[in-house]
């Protein structure tokens, strides 16, 4: 436990405060193996809207169950494939409070924060008071970003959630290995998501940092393989959203350096991957939520600029993904 300041100032009462509240983060963080975690499966839940086009996060209920009860590790709600980017700050935060409540107790829940600083403070902020056990901070995307400007936005994201436990979403190496390495080297960095196609970057990029980092693929299932060939573990996954029992088999198998198995896994859900990457991964999120509609799951469409629906060929072809493996 932190030691409190004792001194009677208007300083040290605000750092009794943030320290109190980050000891209370630490507990509700230890209900759960965070490492273990964060090597794990990090499911990336849909976004539900109801016939206007709200949020409507209660349509997730059998979903998280589903997920959960196939034993996927950790899910994470205001992910790329929640359609983060298309959602106001007020419907993240009210995102976050009610995946929180579905999740409960039952395993740790990563909250996706990010966009323009003051909203990305104050969505970790209501991230943490949720009861999130760690942020994963999306990378920024501003056209005029500087490495060591990613670092102060770090900083300030950590200090409005009083230290929660932090995995970085890097989708673009360019910033290079050195400034990766000093944002690795920031307190409270338990992960890095590493969501760029270039094993060997990660590999350089692990070799410079504490190697108490968990780096997690973050493309998803079809990359697993060559990156935990390079030292990654867990991985990112939409797929759980609709087929949560073969993410889980995959990992379990790549866990246990069963490539051969995780490899004929992976190609038997390859069509579903492979839909969701056309029209410059436009789709992502659309191949989900029409799967979720074919199995009864209607979480409505998704929002521009994301395509809706499938085209025709691409329907055809979801269909017979879900047909092949019997899910419909």
């Amino acid at each position: 436990m932190t030691p409190v300041p004792q001194d009677g100032s208007d300083g040290g009462k605000h750092a009794r405060d943030r320290i109190r509240r980050a000891n209370e983060t630490g507990r509700k963080t230890l209900k759960h193996d965070l490492d273990r975690a964060l090597a794990g499966i990090s499911g990336i839940l849909v976004t539900p809207y109801d016939a206007d086009g709200e949020v409507a996060p209660q349509k997730l209920a059998p979903i998280v169950d589903r997920v959960l009860g196939a034993g996927v590790h950790m899910p994470v709600v205001n992910g790329n494939t929640g359609e983060f980017y298309a959602l106001t700050t007020d419907e993240a935060c009210t995102m976050v409070r009610e995946v929180a409540g579905l999740v409960g107790d039952r395993a740790p829940l990563l909250a996706g924060v990010g966009r323009g600083i003051r909203d990305a403070c104050r969505l970790a902020k209501v991230s943490a008071e949720a009861g999130a056990s760690a942020l994963m901070i999306h990378q920024p995307p501003d056209p005029f970003v500087a490495p060591r400007g990613v670092i102060d936005y770090v900083r300030a994201v950590s200090d409005a959630a009083d230290g929660l436990p932090i995995m970085l979403y890097l989708r673009n190496d360019a910033i290079g290995t050195k400034a990766i390495a000093e944002l690795c080297g920031l307190p409270g960095v338990k992960g890095v998501k590493w969501a760029t196609p270039n094993p060997m970057k990660l590999a350089e990029a692990m070799a410079a940092c504490d190697p108490s980092i968990t780096w997690v693929g973050g493309l998803a299932e079809v990359w697993a393989p060559p990156f935990y060939a390079v030292g990654a573990r867990g991985f990112t996954s939409g797929l759980i959203n609709v087929w949560p029992e073969r993410s889980v088999a995959i990992h379990a198998a790549l866990d246990g350096g069963d490539y051969d198995t995780a490899g004929r896994l992976i190609r038997e859900m390859r069509a579903f991957e492979d839909i969701r990457a056309e029209e410059l991964n436009g789709t992502n999120v659309t191949g989900v939520k029409a799967a979720l509609q074919a199995l009864g799951m209607d979480c409505g469409p998704t929002r521009p600029p994301s395509a809706w629906p499938l085209t025709t060929a691409q329907q055809d072809r979801l269909h017979a993904f879900l047909k092949s493996n019997r899910l419909v």
